[in-house]
């Protein structure tokens, strides 16, 4: 379609020395970004990473653990690497806490803190915190799942010496226990995969563990193996309690939502034996392609309430050979769940960034136009720095059918499109600089998507390789990774009419909290 008047926002960013030749440029700044290096995710130190594991928040910390090979940039024979926070996104590396041994390599799982020491690990005073894990024999290819335990806050920790605690009834994939503990019923549960549905199983200890029921052979999507699974309560705004079940799977280029893996999701009721879905469609935790794996933080207080959840944001499809160096992968940012009511009654989940990302603002560079939208055409390369921010809107959509948002430089870009005739958000990154590596990397990426209030809120976080666009507070979000050649250097929104189509728009520079 032919703009009819382009509506012109340019932010270029201060990213100073981003000449033609970024062999010669030393900068920290700029040799930070050629690496692909996030401002503001966490990324391992080095080598390789995937799904986050074991994530519990104790004492003041938020911890969490990831799948980690720390001899090479491409997946390996996998340990448990561990990082805290206080505010997560400031994070300090504790090193590798779990090695394969005997019983094979450390595969995904979670961890809980064992307030009343069912288990009787606890040795001191501190309360035992429990990794429950899989054991994936490389050469069989048998899973178990297993026990570690921690008295010191998660310092060191021990793996149980009767390991596993619940061995293989004869099933390939048999993996990745997320372990809760329900209170009504006084005892922990878990939710495992089990090839293409989910195991229930209950236990009064965390060693001797009963199966409870199954879930998802003929539910949900069913593309790819089901994997890293989680189960949780969550309260909407009038006091509804229901319970959400998280299912990532992998997938093939065909796959469900966008190719590759993905992550669904499906919201019921939960009696401490069987999940029941309520679902009538398949709803997916996000629509971009690269946010995977993601589950949830166990005891958070109840004084702060939220259910807190991170991704891991890559996609298996071409995780092993993305350009980075030197390491491999990264987080999404960590966002808060919430139990959204529709019209008809039927419940989503939304995503929305933490709270805490707000302490990454710059104050000095934040800008807020108010000049019309249809009249605006601002250069701010003294104001934004870095290239990684933070942008909300809302966009008025009865003033407009169709706009895009850009983010790029001379010779690159990465557009994400908003059609109200079409009914969906589109994001092309196939000019967004590195993109041969893989054909499912050049690919659209599209989301149903239909503007139905007087305004629709967009919060979009860019960040050295990223993008996380959420749509309406987060009822759909789209998560993406791009690897540009040189430095991106503008933002710009441009709309097909000659009325006011932007609302409110303001721009915040996000400063650096990863440093490596």
């Amino acid at each position: 379609m032919k703009l009819t008047k382009i509506i012109f926002f340019m932010f270029m960013l201060l990213l100073g020395a981003c000449g033609d030749n970024e062999e010669t440029d030393s900068s920290a700044d700029v040799m930070y970004h050629h690496n692909f290096r996030p401002y503001y995710h966490y990324t391992p130190q080095a080598n390789w990473m995937n799904d986050p594991n074991g994530m519990v928040y104790y004492d003041g910390k938020y911890h969490l653990f990831y799948q980690y090979y720390p001899y090479g940039t491409t997946w390996g024979p996998m340990h448990w690497a561990h990082t805290v926070s206080t505010d997560l996104f400031h994070w300090e590396d504790q090193g590798i806490k779990l090695y394969p041994d005997e019983l094979g390599y450390i595969f995904s799982g979670s961890a809980v803190a064992d307030l009343n020491n069912t288990a009787g690990f606890k040795t001191g005073n501190e309360t035992p915190l429990v990794a429950i894990f899989t054991h994936h024999q490389n050469i069989t290819g048998r899973q178990v799942q297993s026990l570690a335990y921690s008295n010191d806050k998660g310092a060191t920790w021990t793996k149980y010496e009767n390991n596993p605690v619940l061995d293989n009834p004869g099933i390939a994939d048999f993996r990745d226990p997320k372990v809760i503990w329900h209170e009504a019923s006084q005892k922990w549960i878990m939710v495992l995969a089990v090839f293409d549905h989910i195991r229930i199983y209950s236990s009064p200890n965390l060693k001797a563990w009963e199966l409870e029921s199954e879930f998802g052979k003929n539910v949900g999507y069913h593309g790819g193996v089901w994997e890293c699974p989680d189960l949780f309560p969550l309260k909407d705004e009038q006091g509804t309690v229901k319970w959400v079940m998280l299912v990532s799977l992998g997938g093939n280029e065909n796959s469900e939502p966008n190719g590759g893996s993905a992550t669904q999701y499906f919201i019921g009721e939960f009696d401490g034996s069987s999940f029941v879905s309520e679902n009538e469609e398949i709803l997916w935790a996000d629509y971009g392609i690269d946010n995977y794996a993601g589950v949830t933080w166990s005891n958070i207080p109840e004084i702060d309430g939220r259910r807190l959840f991170i991704g891991w944001m890559s996609n298996w499809a071409y995780a092993n050979v993305v350009p980075e160096s030197g390491w491999r992968s990264g987080m999404t940012v960590p966002r808060e769940i919430k139990l959204k009511k529709r019209q008809d009654n039927s419940y989503v989940l939304h995503f929305s960034p933490v709270d805490e990302l707000n302490t990454l603002v710059d104050p000095q560079k934040t800008i807020a136009p108010e000049t019309p939208a249809n009249q605006i055409h601002m250069d701010y390369h003294e104001i934004i720095a870095g290239g990684s921010y933070q942008v909300e809107m809302e966009i008025i959509p009865a003033e407009i059918d169709q706009f895009t948002i850009s983010i790029g430089n001379e010779l690159e870009d990465l557009t994400i499109s908003y059609s109200k005739t079409d009914g969906e958000f589109t994001i092309d990154r196939s000019n967004s600089g590195y993109v041969s590596f893989n054909n499912l990397f050049m690919h659209e990426i599209h989301c149903d998507y239909q503007a139905t209030g007087a305004t629709l809120p967009l919060t979009l976080l860019v960040d050295q390789n990223s993008v996380e666009l959420f749509i309406n507070q987060g009822e759909k979000v789209m998560t993406t990774l791009f690897f540009p050649r040189y430095n991106y250097k503008f933002f710009r929104l441009d709309g097909n009419t000659q009325n006011e189509f932007v609302n409110s728009l303001t721009i915040k520079a996000l400063k650096k909290s990863m440093i490596r």
